[in-house]
């Protein structure tokens, strides 16, 4: 017992004296679970919705309003026309768009069934399903609106059930199944637990083994050293993405509708970002066990929480949205999810891509600085 007390108080003192793996240990857990407490909210909302508007009449105008008296349907804008709309949806600015014919007022006050046409971005079969729910209602209450108001001007209106009949269009994904939302999002998760760990333990295992004296010594400059440690594993990542989408695309069966280059172009910027990230943990750490620890609790775990994988941002209290922009992931799946279910081009996620962009190269200076201070 006397021996296993003696380890027990080693064991103690030796993680007191690792500042670094003692944070992460003791604060970590607390930090998350704050941050999840935030973030976990699987509700909707937040509808962000575009109007557009051909009767311009007072019942249109008054439509809208039921929408937002709801308090879940937010109006991002009045479009002038069909492009604007479909840009909104294809840009997930919008969740949804709604086209008000130009008889739509005349129809209702006199009794007769005016359409609405609803286009839903259903690229999320769950959250779409309780758009319908709101909608529903919201349309429900405009309707017995409506019969009260002109039933006493109107005999067809006061024997009417239905005065609006929405006509629904479900985009990208009419089945509504929830496995093609997530499944893009699965893969870019495990692009970034094979790359953030393992560039993680790259200069952490040259340490450990004795071999980063023999770097130092090397006519090698500090950036070809971390690119040295970076290339292979941008082709290992390469090479796991590929197999990942294959296995999307031929085992689950869900297609890449946009372009497969531009898909693999998002995919390297993404992988660099992770890499530079991985080695810039590495550089911090003074084992692999500490840069394990650091990657999966200090960069992985989080970025789950609040990249918009799991719940949507749009959900999460405002500081806590501001602090999502800091990570990859977050613009990779706004990407992925865009060119896999909608088809988006490369001029839609221009500040995703931008950002994934900005992200590699100031990991990868971060990481080259640091490792040149360690050399000297």
């Amino acid at each position: 017992m006397i021996r296993i007390i003696s380890f027990v108080v080693k064991e103690l003192i030796q993680l007191r004296r690792d500042k670094i793996m003692l944070g992460v240990v003791l604060f970590s857990p607390i930090i998350q679970l704050v941050l999840l407490g935030y973030a976990a909210n699987m509700d909707v909302k937040i509808i962000k919705t575009t109007i557009l508007d051909y009767d311009r009449s007072t019942l249109s105008r008054r439509y809208v309003q039921s929408l937002i008296s709801s308090g879940y349907f937010k109006i991002h804008r009045y479009a002038e026309n069909y492009a604007e709309a479909n840009k909104d949806i294809e840009t997930g600015k919008s969740l949804l768009f709604l086209v008000f014919p130009k008889d739509f007022g005349r129809k209702v006050t006199t009794g007769m069934t005016a359409k609405i046409q609803v286009v839903l971005d259903a690229s999320n079969g769950n959250k779409t399903s309780i758009v319908f729910g709101y909608l529903a209602n919201a349309n429900s209450n405009f309707n017995n609106y409506s019969i009260k108001t002109f039933k006493t001007n109107n005999q067809l209106v006061s024997q009417a059930n239905s005065l609006i009949e929405p006509e629904i269009r479900v985009w990208y994904n009419p089945e509504m199944v929830t496995r093609k939302f997530l499944l893009p999002g699965i893969v870019a998760l495990l692009l970034l637990i094979v790359a953030v760990p393992l560039t993680a333990m790259g200069i952490v295992k040259e340490k450990e083994n004795g071999t980063i004296e023999q770097i130092m010594i090397s006519p090698s400059k500090s950036y070809e050293i971390i690119a040295g440690k970076l290339i292979p594993f941008q082709l290992i990542g390469f090479l796991d993405f590929t197999f990942v989408l294959l296995v999307m695309v031929f085992w689950f069966g869900v297609g890449i509708k946009g372009s497969v280059l531009f898909l693999f172009f998002a995919g390297f910027l993404f992988t660099t970002a992770n890499l530079g990230l991985g080695l810039l943990i590495s550089t911090f750490s003074r084992n692999q066990q500490q840069a394990m620890i650091l990657s999966v609790f200090g960069v992985i775990v989080p970025m789950i929480y609040l990249s918009g994988f799991v719940f949507p941002v749009e959900n999460m209290p405002k500081l806590i949205q501001y602090v999502t922009f800091l990570f990859p992931l977050k613009y990779f799946l706004v990407i992925l999810r865009g060119i896999v279910l909608k088809g988006v081009v490369i001029d839609v996620v221009v500040p995703e891509v931008v950002a994934l962009l900005f992200f590699g190269i100031v990991f990868f200076l971060i990481s080259t600085i640091k490792f040149k201070k360690m050399l000297i």
